[in-house]
Order: structure tokens, then C-alpha cells, then sequence
């Protein structure tokens, strides 16, 4: 039994089953127990590899397309370059790198990372240490246009389930047994359903539906800060065009799936993002949404076919081989080319952007 998985039965017992949001909070930030806090996360000896672990070439496009846009702008000399969990600082590293020859480029930016767990933020620090950090949006200063980058970020916030039995929805909570293992219960809906898509309401029994509070309100926050102060964000994760029923509440440890339940804090817990609502978020606040688009027609319209090509003219077999691999796992549809999707948030302004 984890540590955390102790904590979390004190705290039912004594108050009552948990929110599946609370769930995952505690188990991916408790400060002392948290999965982001303690576990090695990244790469090939973490539990999961992300896309600028996969390739250079991923962070390359995403340069590219912060660069066009910083040009669309009327390349102003004061921006705000901002990445939301930026992980290891994989991605900002490789974006810095590729945008270095764009004239006034990296001389107008200032990198802003906005990300809670110390473990991660002393990572970044190794290898973008220029970068400021930020607990949240709202610690980012405001008199700068912004261009903004989030990968893999929405997935791992705490999301809220509901479930319908008997013509009526509830609230799915974790809750104990009287043998210490944690379970799923249906209690009375909370306040949270409010925010569901009205549209998938008349389901059948069986269904869940998800909403993500704290994503709706980061991607507003983007959305007025777009509006206000003018610029682009992208973003990419896996997960919905639009809202459907479904249970995506998921565990990866060791790179293989596992109960979410099962051992608290020592896996990573992620459930899959609505893109609609995440751009209707943003939208209301004034932003433009673009998208969604699927990752891999995205990445190849930005040119990572080319650029696959080139990096394998001046490499030996072995490497032209990764590079190929690399380039399918990015793009191809039966890997990350089509579960993993991108939305563009943009100042109404600026002109539309590329990929989409």
C-alpha cells in the first residue's frame, strides 16, 4: 500500500468518498507523495515518452509555427513565449534552437513556464535556464503579447465523472472498502455537472460523461489574454474534436496501462481532452479557435516530411532508420497522427494561421 493510498483512506473515512478530481490532484500533486513530485516521469526510463521526446523534429515544427506567427505580428519586440507543463524543457529547448536564425527572434521573447512541481522545474532549469516560472497563468505578466505552447498539458488535469443509472446522472467519487481498496461509487451529481455538454445528456444508462473544470478555465484565461494583449497558442494533446460519452480515465506506469485505483501516486493519471470545449472556452473570452486538426497531417503541412528527409541525407543507415520511425510515430494513424489532435487559439486579428 502506497503512502498516498493511506492519506486518501484517513481522508474518506473521515469526510466521504472523493471526486474523481480530487483523486487525481492528490495523486499527480501531493506535495510530499504526488506522482509529479517524486516519480522520474519522462522518457525511456519514465513512464511515458512524450512527442519532443520522440524527435528534435517536433519541437522544430512548433518553432517554425511560433516564428510565423511572431512575423504575423509585425514581429514585436517585447513577447512573452509561454509552455504550460513544459516536462524536462525538451520542447522549449528544441524551439530556441530552431527559431535562433529568425532575425529579432530570440531577442524579443522571454520564456515563461508555467509549472507547480519542483522536481520538474529544477530539470527545466538545467536546460532552459533563462526561463521565469509561474504557478499558474495569472503569475505571467500582462504587457506583452503572448505566443504560448502546450503539449500534453490538459490530459493531466483533474476532471470530474458522471455516470447515468436508472434515467438519472450521478457523480462516480473513489471511495474505501472495509478491506482498504479503493473503489468506484455512484453518489448524487455535484455542482460540476452544470458544466457538461447538455447535448449528451440523453444518453442511455451506462454512460459517463467528463468535464474538465480547470481546463475550461486555464483555456479562458488563454482566450482573454489573447483578446487583451494579442498573439497565438497552441495546443496538443490526445482526446475529442468534439464531446462524446466515455469513460478515458487511464493509469501508465512503466509504459503499460494500469488501474487508476491501484496504487495512488506512483502512476500517471490522465483522461482524454474535449477540443470543442476547450476552443468554446477561449472563444467566449474573445480568442479565435482554429482547428482541431489531427497532429499528423499538421506536422507534415508545417514540413516535417521535408525535414525527415533532410536530417536522413546526412546520416548512416542506422540513422535514417530511427528518423523514419520517429517520423511515423509523429504522424502515422495507427500511432500518434490521429488520437493526438491540435487547436490553435489565436487574437481575431492575426491572420489564420498555418496547418490548419
Amino acid at each position: 500500500m502506497t503512502a498516498l493510498k493511506n492519506i486518501l483512506i484517513r481522508r474518506i473515512k473521515a469526510s466521504g468518498p472523493v471526486t474523481v478530481a480530487d483523486y487525481m490532484a492528490e495523486c499527480l500533486m501531493h506535495p510530499a507523495h504526488g506522482y509529479y513530485t517524486g516519480a522520474t516521469v519522462f522518457g525511456a526510463d519514465g513512464d511515458f515518452i512524450t512527442a519532443p521526446e520522440v524527435s528534435q523534429m517536433f519541437g522544430e515544427m512548433l518553432g517554425l509555427w511560433l516564428a510565423d506567427r511572431w512575423y504575423k505580428m509585425g514581429k514585436p519586440t517585447d513577447v512573452l513565449l509561454v509552455e504550460l507543463g513544459p516536462g524536462r524543457g525538451t520542447l522549449m529547448a528544441d524551439i530556441l534552437r530552431t527559431t535562433e536564425p529568425v532575425d529579432g527572434f530570440l531577442e524579443a521573447v522571454s520564456v515563461h513556464f508555467i509549472e507547480t512541481s519542483p522536481q520538474l522545474r529544477a530539470k527545466q532549469a538545467e536546460t532552459v535556464p533563462q526561463a521565469s516560472w509561474h504557478d499558474d497563468l495569472s503569475g505571467v505578466p500582462t504587457d506583452a503579447p503572448i505566443l504560448l505552447v502546450a503539449n500534453e498539458f490538459f490530459d493531466a488535469l483533474p476532471i470530474h465523472q458522471f455516470e447515468k443509472q436508472n434515467g438519472r446522472w450521478c457523480e462516480r467519487r473513489v471511495h474505501a472498502d472495509e478491506d482498504g481498496d479503493l473503489k468506484m461509487v455512484l453518489t448524487p451529481a455535484g455542482p460540476k455537472f452544470a458544466l457538461t455538454n447538455p447535448a449528451l445528456h440523453d444518453t442511455p444508462d451506462g454512460s459517463v460523461l467528463e468535464v474538465c473544470p480547470s481546463g475550461l478555465s486555464i483555456s479562458g484565461a488563454i482566450g482573454e489574454r489573447l483578446f487583451a494583449q494579442g498573439g497565438a497558442a497552441i495546443m496538443i494533446d490526445y482526446g475529442y474534436r468534439k464531446s462524446a460519452v466515455g469513460d478515458s480515465f487511464q493509469a501508465l506506469q512503466n509504459h503499460a496501462y494500469t488501474d487508476p485505483l491501484h496504487a495512488p501516486g506512483e502512476a500517471d493519471l490522465t483522461a482524454h481532452v474535449a477540443f470543442d470545449q476547450l476552443a468554446a472556452a477561449a472563444a467566449s473570452q474573445g480568442a479565435k479557435p482554429y482547428g482541431t486538426a489531427a497532429q499528423g497531417p499538421f506536422l507534415m503541412a508545417l514540413g516535417m516530411g521535408e525535414r525527415a528527409q533532410q536530417l536522413a541525407a546526412n546520416t548512416d543507415p542506422d540513422g535514417q532508420t530511427r528518423i523514419l520511425s520517429e517520423l511515423k510515430r509523429l504522424t502515422s494513424t495507427d500511432e500518434m497522427g490521429t488520437l493526438f489532435k491540435v487547436l490553435a487559439l489565436q487574437d481575431p486579428k492575426l491572420a489564420p494561421p498555418p496547418g490548419f
